[in-house]
């Protein structure tokens, strides 16, 4: 009864078969598109696409002539990344398939939260519960994980809580995204920087600055059906004396939908109404002058379930469940030596408070809360010759770490459970350029906690520019986590009793990619890699008392190849597509649930007469497993924007119909759901109007 990850019984990947039959819609069960008929042709489309535009940019090269190395696929491939060694490096020279995701990608598609901005990526799909949205990837997305192995920071300060280690991508991320300059996604483990959470991945939240805003700006927006409002004011300003300063207040306010739900073996059924309610509040502010900056970001979401989660009582109106984040830190950044010497220090502080009540022929609440403070230091070194070498050292205090689970009717029955504890890591990198076109990336980070002891996380890359449009990279690198304070503390006797000597989980990860610029406007990616995520972290039996317990054990294996392909046009249009595929074994055979093995995105942007531009989204998942061993289709869905910066002076209008063609799908649920599968958004419209002074 509390904000848990999926349930995973002895290791082996599978749920009860109560809610197995649940319908998810009145209209009877979602009609899904056939998995493979569909999906096969989409891939072989998907293929000729990439081929019709490499053979598209080959002609245009051999016009050119071969001098590649003035090319540029538009500015964003170029913007320098931080969030993949702590400072400033060239995307070629990351040692990762890293991607970009900039503002102006964010308005022209009208993505809503960050996880629909990510799932535009290659590997990366999302998974939305009715009440939580989880990233998926590269395979690996169980029904109800809270994002737990992926470490998502806003400007280096992270964002994943103490209690749950969840990471939020949907609307209880803290930050509007109308403040997001852009977001960096490194995938793979990035341990070897990071330590705790960065496993599979890394996304480093790029938020905007005063004198990008400069002005005052407010928006509002409106989506029907679901009766979504929305509003923002924000300030932004470079003042004379060089203070650069932002605030921000949004908040969001929606109806949802009164859906029919099957509450399965409970024998009830009806429609949920007035249960899918949510309400979301965000502030941000950032003041900077010269070596110093400061920043606040803060997000309060309460959101009404109307699955009935937890297997609790159906159709019963109980307070919404809540998420508070609120993270600040102080940072200080400055070069020494002639600017070969960087020297980069903050300290950060966090708060987060869940709770839930949940009824069960009486009421129990079910409140968690972590407050966490630290420090980071790092060095950055370009004195020596051929060398850039960073070192550094993190440490964090999670002061309070706290779980309960209250009886209203018997305040005797009530639990409470405290917990801290504390981690440090010291890391250093060497970026080493062994001739002109070959460079190696050699990284360590060791990271000691009170949990698990002491752990290594090793990092490698060899990254060869063969030619000036060529780049191929060769990376290894290893991760962990250590349990979070729910697997290993929580226990009430009744349902799950903890283990406190819990070990944490590690992955092992190759990679090859292969980067190629056929003409200044075409550019080519294709990556292969094979993961083994080893003493995964699953809910089992333990053997005393029947009860379920988080236990280590298992592996699971994924391997893939993603292709993706970027055009534009000297018109200002922008074409880019990206076919995934992907294998992940469970460590007794099958297929793992919740783990599609295609996925396919188009992202089409271009200009239109009077100032207009269109934004046409296309996403195609293949079949998805459930707990309970059914297949779930595979569906493709579009999602179309229209908007002009143009309409009047200073003001912006925004178009977007979602899920264009109203498909019908349904997701995984997970062990906390009496639902086997839940049914997905229909179409849906907005608008949103923008207006700077």
């Amino acid at each position: 009864m509390q904000k848990l990850e999926p349930v995973i019984a002895a290791g082996v990947f599978s749920r009860e078969a109560r809610g197995a039959g649940a319908a998810p819609d009145a209209r009877g069960p979602a009609r899904h598109t056939p998995s493979r008929g569909r999906t096969a042709w989409w891939l072989a489309m998907a293929l000729v696409l990439v081929l019709w535009l490499a053979s598209a940019g080959a002609a245009r090269a051999a016009e050119v002539g071969a001098d590649l190395t003035t090319l540029s696929l538009e500015q964003l491939l170029e913007i320098p990344i931080v969030g993949a060694s702590k400072y400033e490096q060239k995307p070629a020279d990351v040692a990762s398939a890293v991607r970009v995701i900039s503002r102006q990608d964010i308005q022209t598609f009208g993505w809503r939260t960050l996880g629909d901005a990510l799932a535009s990526l290659p590997g990366v799909h999302t998974t939305f519960d009715r009440q939580y949205q989880y990233l998926g990837t590269r395979g690996f997305g169980l029904p109800g994980d809270l994002t737990a192995r992926v470490l998502v920071m806003v400007n280096g300060n992270r964002i994943n809580d103490p209690v749950y280690d969840g990471a939020p991508v949907g609307h209880d991320f803290p930050l509007d995204l109308d403040l997001i300059e852009r977001i960096e996604f490194i995938p793979g483990p990035g341990g070897a920087v990071y330590g705790q959470n960065a496993m599979f991945g890394v996304v480093n939240v790029i938020t905007r600055t005063g004198a990008s805003l400069n002005g005052a700006e407010v928006a509002v927006s409106y989506q029907h059906p679901n009766t979504s409002r929305s509003g923002r004011a924000s300030f932004g300003k470079l003042l004379d004396n060089g203070v650069d300063v932002l605030v921000s207040v949004s908040g969001l306010s929606a109806n949802g939908k009164n859906r029919y739900y099957d509450y399965g073996t409970s024998g009830i059924s009806g429609v949920a109404a007035g249960l899918d309610t949510e309400r979301d509040q965000e502030f941000f502010a950032r003041v900077s002058r010269g070596a110093w900056s400061a920043e606040i970001v803060q997000g309060d979401r309460a959101k009404r379930d109307a699955t009935a989660a937890f297997f609790s009582d159906p159709l019963v109106r109980t307070r919404p469940a809540t998420d508070r984040y609120e993270t600040g830190q102080l940072q200080y950044q400055d070069r020494y030596a002639d600017g070969t010497l960087q020297v980069s220090g903050r300290l950060f502080a966090g708060r987060y408070r869940f709770g839930a009540t949940y009824s069960y022929g009486t009421i129990f609440s079910q409140p968690a809360r972590a407050d966490w403070y630290g420090t980071e230091w790092h060095v950055v070194s370009t004195a020596v010759a051929g060398h850039t070498l960073m070192a550094g050292l993190e440490a964090q205090d999670n002061a309070t770490v706290r779980q309960a689970s209250l009886d209203f009717a018997q305040p005797a029955n009530d639990l409470r459970i405290d917990s801290s504890g504390h981690r440090i890591g010291v890391f250093a990198q060497d970026e080493w350029r062994l001739i002109d076109t070959l460079s190696a990336t050699l990284g360590l980070r060791v990271d000691h906690n009170n949990d698990t002891g002491t752990r290594f996380s090793p990092r490698t890359g060899l990254i060869w520019q063969a030619t000036p449009a060529t780049t191929m990279k060769l990376l290894y690198g290893q991760a962990h986590r250590a349990p979070n304070a729910y697997e290993r503390d929580y226990g009430d006797g009744k349902a799950q009793v903890a283990n406190r000597s819990l070990q944490g989980e590690t992955v092992e990860a190759w990679e090859a990619v292969l980067d190629h610029r056929f003409a200044p406007e075409l550019a080519v990616r294709a990556s292969l890699y094979r993961w083994t995520t080893q003493d995964l972290i699953t809910l089992g039996t333990e053997p005393v008392s029947g009860l379920a317990q988080y236990q280590s054990g298992g592996s699971v294996r994924t391997q893939g190849l993603e292709l993706s392909a970027d055009k534009v046009w000297a018109s200002g249009a922008r074409l880019r597509g990206s076919v995934s595929l992907q294998e992940a074994d469970p460590p007794h055979g099958g297929r793992l649930p919740n783990s599609p093995d295609v996925l396919g995105k188009l992202n089409l942007s271009a200009p239109l007469a009077r100032g207009w531009q269109a934004g046409y989204e296309l996403q195609a998942d293949s079949k998805r497993r459930s707990l309970a061993g059914s297949d779930l289709g595979g569906y493709a869905v579009s999602n179309l924007t229209l908007g002009t910066a143009r309409l009047a002076r200073g003001v912006e209008l925004w178009l977007s119909v979602y899920n264009l063609f109203d498909r019908r799908f349904a997701q995984p649920g997970s062990e906390i759901n009496w639902q086997n599968a839940l049914e997905q958004d229909g179409r849906s419209a907005s608008v949103k109007l923008v207006v700077r002074f």
